[in-house]
This record gives structure tokens, C-alpha cells and sequence, in this order.
């Protein structure tokens, strides 16, 4: 078998079959092929697509092209989460405690940030001393006595998926459905799952902007997981502002600690935490319905379980557990600029993927992979969607370390913002639930 026939077939439009797929996930992982025929290939998929059967049979075999995690005999339901990425959407950092102190074992596998949207693996690490990078054995162990980790995705997990990934990223093939669906589950496939809840984001700061491309998504992550044997439920939930009052790496993590102590004035990001946790002890057998799953994590929340979990996840992976109690000892920019309303009026639009890129100027993201972070940098979002405001008042307040881009930051946030005479109608947070088995 040539890898340059299978460019020719894809690229005339016919169908892979399951030996094609495997021997072309094979050449990716052992680096065999050259990059110029792998590239060539990827573009033939995103000009005439994948069916289900191929797009099962790439996830199956990307996640089958290294180790796989074994999560054998911890006698819990082993259910994770993944996000699509927002602006703000830091909600897996109270999430993943929040459902093991709920009984499930939740070996969380996350990415970095690149671009206005942030990554897990850069919030965590705004805690000093926390680690994402860890060998399977300690992964194990620390499930084991607290069912719950954060990880980055290590060499051997699923490693045609990292090739592909930069590949994809490299040659303008990012935006491929069945590329996208396989990169996404192979990793969860890899980690050993009983069941994953997916939370695809729509709206201007989301990678699907469009609804109906998100609900494309969430549909195919669905029906692609089931056919793997995975219970999965996607949940559409918007992103056409930013998700609670705090952009940024440890200002996202603030937000956690706050939500996780019972701070309910971000209430968007409560309800989506709350969504996702309750569909997480739905699938994963701990609750007869989500809305039974919302009352539990409701009450882990009132009664400090989830805290508790968070710190002892802090502790375990070196980072400093008294964050928990105490955010002020997370990184903090050396300058703050706010942001003045323009005019009287209501929050009637702010765009989320602008309010990312003035994070980005800032120093909280990277637009490339070996840009350094700003952990300390960010913004607190003052008013929101239907907020009425005051010409003068502050709406937003920006946290750097360079006077030259906090100006710069401010105008862009500005960019984000339009008020209007009359207030707009509360957008859902939680739009559409995808799941076969409910």
C-alpha cells in the first residue's frame, strides 16, 4: 500500500476503507510518510470529506497508534469533558473536582491555548508549581486516591493525532468536520472512558460561529462516539460573549476558586458548569436525569466537597494548595487600565472572539506555540450582555504589564462593545442537548 494511491483516491473522491485508514494513521504516528503527502491527503479530505464509517475507523485508529491509558478496576464510572474553546471558559478547572467529589474518576486530558482562545494546561499552570505533564503511573495513582487529574497529552497518547494536528494547523485544513471530530475523540478514546460529555460552543468567540455548524458538530461527536461504544452527550452552549467575568490564565483560575466557594455572581458560568456536571453524572450512572446530576453538584458546591477536591488536586500535582482559600497568591499583572463606557445605554453586543484578542495583547495567549505567557495578564468583564451602563462608567478593567498594550488592549476591547437604547433579551446559555440515550 502507497500513501500516494490513497491521496489519489480521496482526492477523486471515493471512500477509504477501515486497512486504508489504519496503514494511513500507522505512517502518521511512525512519521514513514512525508510530510508534503500528508498534507496532500488532508487537503483531499477537507475538499471532499469523510462518511461516519471513516471518520469511526480515523478516530479508531489515531487513538489506537500509541499507548492507551489503562483505567482498569477503579470500580467508579470514568467520565470526562471536553470543550470546543471560548473566551473565559475556564469551567473544567471546577468541573473535573466537582464531578470525582460526585463519584466519578475523571482523568481529565487537556490542551494548551493558541490564538483568542485560552488552554486548561496555561490556567493550571498559573498556580505556582503545578503540574500537567505527568507519567502515566502517577496519572493512575492520583485517580486512584482522589479520582481526579489534569494532564497534558503525553508522546505516546494517540501520536498520528499530534502529527496531523500541526499538519492541519500548518496547511489551512484546520476546518475539516471529520478532522476535527477524530482529533477530538481519539484522545478521549485513548484515555479509557466509560462515557464523555462534550460542550461545542456557539456564537462569535467559538470555533463554530455558526449554529448550525455547531450543531453539525455536536451531532457527528455524538454519532462518531456511539460508534465506538462511547456514551457521549454534546451540549450546545453559546459564546457570543465571554463566559463569567474573567478572561485570562489565573484570573480564569480565580473565577474557579470563587465559583467553587459559592460565589454565584458569574451566573452564566454557573449554569454551564452545573449543565456539563449534571450530564457527567447522568452518563456516567450517578444520577437518574441531568437535572438530578445539577441538584448533586449544587449541593458538593454548598457543602465544600468540590473545594475540598480542588485542593487536594492542587496539592497532589505540586502545585500550592492554599490557592483554594486564598487566589490572591495567583500571578498578578503590575498595571490595571479600565475601560470606559462610551455612551449611556445597555450591553447590547460583546464579541467574544474581540474580547479574546484584547486578552491576547495583553500577554494572556500565544499566537504561536513558543509564544511566552503573561499569567498575571487578562481582563475582568465589569458588565455584560443587557447591563445597563452609564457613559463613564467602567465596563471592563485590563491587567498587564506594558503601558503601550493596555492602551492598545483598551481600544480593541472598545471594538467589542455596542450599546444600545433598549436592552437585548437574555441569550440562553445552555441551547441545544444532544444525546441518544436521553
Amino acid at each position: 500500500m502507497r500513501l500516494i494511491d490513497l491521496v489519489i483516491k480521496k482526492r477523486d473522491g471515493r471512500a477509504h476503507s477501515p486497512e486504508e485508514i489504519r496503514f494511513i494513521a500507522q505512517a502518521a504516528a511512525a512519521g514513514s510518510a512525508p510530510d508534503y503527502q500528508l498534507a496532500a491527503w488532508l487537503m483531499a479530505v477537507i475538499l471532499n470529506g469523510m462518511d461516519k464509517a471513516e471518520t469511526v475507523a480515523m478516530t479508531r485508529e489515531m487513538a489506537a497508534s500509541g499507548s492507551r491509558l489503562c483505567l482498569k478496576g477503579y470500580g467508579k464510572p470514568k467520565v470526562d469533558k471536553h470543550s470546543t474553546g471560548g473566551v473565559g471558559d475556564g469551567v473544567s478547572i471546577a468541573l473535573a473536582p466537582l464531578a470525582a467529589a460526585a463519584g466519578l474518576v475523571v482523568p481529565m486530558m487537556s490542551g494548551r491555548g493558541l490564538g483568542h482562545t485560552g488552554g486548561t494546561l496555561d490556567k493550571l499552570e498559573a498556580i505556582r508549581g503545578f503540574k500537567v505533564q505527568l507519567p502515566e503511573a502517577r496519572i493512575k495513582r492520583q485517580l486512584s486516591a482522589i479520582g481526579v487529574c489534569m494532564f497534558g497529552q503525553t508522546e505516546d497518547l494517540a501520536p498520528a493525532d499530534r502529527k496531523l494536528y500541526h499538519l492541519r494547523d500548518a496547511t489551512g485544513t484546520v476546518e475539516s468536520l471529520p478532522l476535527i471530530v477524530s482529533s477530538i475523540l481519539s484522545k478521549k478514546l485513548a484515555e479509557d472512558l466509560d462515557a464523555l460529555v462534550l460542550d461545542v460552543k456557539t456564537g462569535s468567540g467559538a470555533f463554530f460561529s455558526d449554529y448550525r455548524q455547531s450543531q453539525e458538530a455536536a451531532s457527528a461527536l455524538v454519532a462518531t462516539a456511539g460508534g465506538l461504544g462511547l456514551k457521549a452527550a454534546a451540549l450546545i452552549t453559546s459564546m457570543d460573549q465571554p463566559l463569567g467575568r474573567y478572561v485570562g490564565n489565573a484570573l480564569e483560575v480565580r473565577q474557579a476558586v470563587e465559583i467553587l466557594h459559592g460565589d454565584a455572581s458569574a451566573g452564566d458560568y454557573l449554569e454551564c458548569l452545573l449543565a456539563l456536571g449534571g450530564w457527567m453524572l447522568r452518563l456516567g450512572g450517578l444520577a437518574r436525569t441531568a437535572d438530578e446530576g445539577v441538584e448533586r453538584c449544587e449541593r458538593l458546591i454548598r457543602d465544600g466537597s468540590a473545594l475540598k477536591r480542588f485542593r487536594e488536586m492542587v496539592r497532589l500535582q505540586g502545585g500550592d494548595p492554599k490557592v483554594a482559600d486564598d487566589p490572591d497568591r495567583l500571578p498578578k499583572a503590575s498595571s490595571m487600565l479600565p475601560v470606559a463606557a462610551p455612551r449611556a445605554g445597555f450591553i447590547a453586543g460583546l464579541a467574544a472572539k474581540t474580547v479574546g484578542h484584547a486578552a491576547l495583547l495583553l500577554g494572556a495567549g500565544r499566537t504561536r506555540m513558543e509564544d511566552k505567557i503573561d499569567y498575571g495578564a487578562g481582563i475582568i468583564v465589569e458588565r455584560k450582555l443587557g447591563d445597563r451602563v452609564r457613559q463613564g462608567e467602567v465596563i471592563a478593567r485590563l491587567y498587564g504589564s506594558d503601558a503601550a498594550k493596555l492602551r492598545e488592549s483598551r481600544k480593541k476591547y472598545l471594538e467589542a462593545v455596542r450599546i444600545a437604547p433598549s436592552a437585548p433579551p437574555a441569550p440562553p446559555v445552555v441551547r441545544k442537548v444532544i444525546c441518544p440515550a436521553a
